[in-house]
């Protein structure tokens, strides 16, 4: 797949003779070939601002629709819409190919709750709230992915930085806002589940 891919599309000029269904073949060709989730404002522009945000919505409804009854869905981001496969058929994935990416590692993914549940933090809150000093290296790996960033700073000495999730960590969950999380109750169990059903690239 390609994230270069031309978007332009050779449209009828009147609206009232639009094929329906080849508008939203032509969705779906779009976003199945990005690499990365496509948002609302990056279809409109393909289109060349020919329908509205709204119509656009409209639209990925009823892409949304068409995909019942088959292995793959449409589902919405926080960096957009993007097709996976749904949660039932991950473990023939996952068997077909076993040297896809192995689940993360709970200490990972307990530090990476700590901070989607509450942010903004600093290391040491991280530290204080888990009860372990923290791994380096896991830390690193949450910016290399880009899940986690840098925003602002606590007025205390040293004035700590403050770390909180990006749109990066919801669309690799398969979740729209932060209001999509699982309860608190026990969060790296959540995320445990929440990573079992994420797609795997």
């Amino acid at each position: 797949m390609n994230n270069d891919v031309n978007y332009e599309l050779n449209l009828d000029t009147a609206p009232q003779q639009e094929d329906i269904h080849e508008v939203l073949m032509q969705l779906e060709a779009i976003i199945f070939a990005s690499d990365a989730a496509v948002s609302v404002a990056r279809l409109k522009e393909a289109f060349q601002d020919r329908y509205t945000k709204v119509e656009i919505r409209q639209f990925l409804q009823q892409l949304t629709l068409l995909q019942h009854g088959r292995s793959i869905e449409l589902i919405e981001t926080a960096q957009g819409f993007r097709f996976q496969v749904r949660a039932k058929y991950r473990n023939i994935i996952v068997q077909t190919w076993p040297e896809r990416p192995s689940r993360l590692s709970p200490s990972l993914l307990e530090t990476l709750a700590v901070i989607a549940y509450h942010q903004p933090v600093t290391r040491a809150d991280i530290e204080q709230i888990r009860g372990v000093t923290n791994n380096s290296q896991i830390l690193r790996t949450l910016f290399d992915w880009n899940w986690i960033k840098e925003s602002g700073f606590r007025e205390l000495p040293g004035r700590p930085a403050l770390l909180v999730t990006t749109p990066h960590f919801l669309n690799a969950f398969g979740l729209h806002s932060l209001g999509q999380l699982p309860p608190l109750q026990d969060a790296k169990e959540a995320f445990m589940a929440l990573d079992a059903n994420a797609p795997k690239s």
